[in-house]
């Protein structure tokens, strides 16, 4: 039995069956064999579903029945156009304010007249509060500021020059032409052409072929170049720098202007886009993000405040302010002295109400020392700032205790 086992063992060793399947022949056949096994099968396999991905890929397809919407692609490319996440990040905008919006904050009205896509809405909403932040901030912390130094300090703080250094700062650059194949992420303006540049034919300049622009304003007497304008005009009439308010230039009278808005500088876009995120910034993200990037972006400069008072007389309005306070009148002291007889001496003179100083400087002669000690006084009287604690600002008030703010009485008018 061993035997007959050991044999049919030798023979399915070596079966010429086995030979043919291992010859290229054989493999060829049986390739064929399993292709016909498939195809019965798949006969009688039952009918699923196409793929989920096949679906899409026809859902994507645009039909040729219905229109193509052609800003949903102008919508896409500003969320996903680099420039503009990267401006996103670096300014640490909150996750509410989305990417569409901050790339209409680039688009100036002179590039876009379409109200639904440029910043003209926004940058008026975003003027004011840059304006009412900073002002209550200096008059809270400055109470006594004259009105001539709030007009030059506001406009140190948010002004156009202040605001196009703050748009370089950020990184965002500008392009030379506005157009639909411009990248979401650059500020688009339609640029002003120099003055010295020439005009069409090259036979003058373009600011000598210019013809002045009406204004569209009040017609009030404060408009005219000749009008004599004091402190009380500035308030009434004038911007929130003390300036004369140019309306033709205003994003109020150009949004809806049946005539295009003209090219406009590089500054006045840089100043419409900053105003323009803050206004988006508060419509998104509410008022204490926007005082909280007010404070990162604006409030963080330093000003030294110091050097935006001239006084004309300040003898006479240190006199007339001590006075009003019920003071003892201004006396000035000569403190100490060197080189009285030399090509450079050096007096230091002191100002004095009674017992107390009120000022100090240095100058090379008495009276320039004297006068310069006056002005020291009144800048200091001026710079008055009350304690920190006791600082609440109005736009805090729903958030921090409420407590009463100083009230100057005003400036010295002499």
């Amino acid at each position: 039995m061993k035997r007959i086992a050991s044999q049919h063992m030798r023979r399915s060793l070596l079966s010429p069956r086995n030979l043919r399947l291992s010859s290229p022949l054989s493999s060829i056949s049986s390739s064929r064999r399993c292709f016909a096994l498939s195809a019965r099968l798949s006969q009688h396999a039952p009918v699923t579903a196409a793929p989920a991905i096949a679906s899409e890929a026809v859902l994507d397809t645009p039909s040729t029945d219905s229109p193509v919407d052609l800003n949903k692609s102008s919508r896409a490319g500003r969320e996903t156009s680099p420039k503009l996440s990267a401006l996103h990040a670096r300014l640490s905008l909150p996750p509410r304010f989305p990417h569409a919006s901050l790339a209409r904050c680039l688009v100036h009205p002179s590039a876009d007249r379409n109200p639904l896509n440029n910043n003209a809405s926004l940058a008026v909403l975003g003027q004011d509060l840059l304006a009412y932040y900073t002002a209550e901030w200096l008059m809270c912390n400055y109470p006594r500021l004259p009105m001539e130094v709030l007009f030059a300090a506001q406009y140190a703080y948010s002004g156009p020059r202040t605001l196009s250094a703050m748009r370089e700062e950020w990184g965002v650059e500008s392009v030379a032409a506005p157009g639909p194949e411009v990248d979401p992420g650059l500020l688009q303006f339609t640029r002003r052409q120099a003055g010295n540049a020439m005009a069409e034919g090259g036979m003058a300049r373009l600011k000598d072929t210019q013809t002045p622009d009406k204004k569209t304003g009040t017609g009030r007497a404060n408009e005219q170049w000749n009008y004599r304008r004091g402190t009380s005009s500035r308030i009434v009439y004038d911007n929130q720098f003390g300036d004369l308010a140019e309306h033709a230039d205003n994003p109020v009278t150009t949004a809806n202007a049946s005539t295009p808005p003209g090219p406009v500088t590089t500054e006045e876009a840089s100043a419409t886009f900053i105003n323009a995120v803050f206004g988006a910034l508060y419509l998104h993200a509410g008022a204490q993000a926007t005082q909280a990037f007010h404070q990162a972006h604006i409030l963080s400069r330093h000003i030294p405040l110091h050097t935006l008072f001239s006084f004309t007389h300040p003898t006479r309005d240190l006199s007339r302010l001590c006075l009003r306070e019920g003071f003892e009148s201004p006396v000035a002291r000569l403190l100490s002295e060197t080189g009285r007889h030399s090509r450079s001496p050096v007096f230091v003179v002191g100002v004095y109400s009674g017992s107390d100083k009120l000022g100090e400087a240095a100058g090379s002669s008495l009276d320039e020392a004297r006068v310069r000690a006056t002005a020291a006084a009144l800048r200091a009287w001026y710079l008055y700032s009350p304690p920190r604690d006791h600082i609440v600002l109005p736009s805090q008030s729903a958030t921090t205790q409420w407590r009463p703010q100083m009230v100057d009485v005003g400036e010295v008018v002499t």
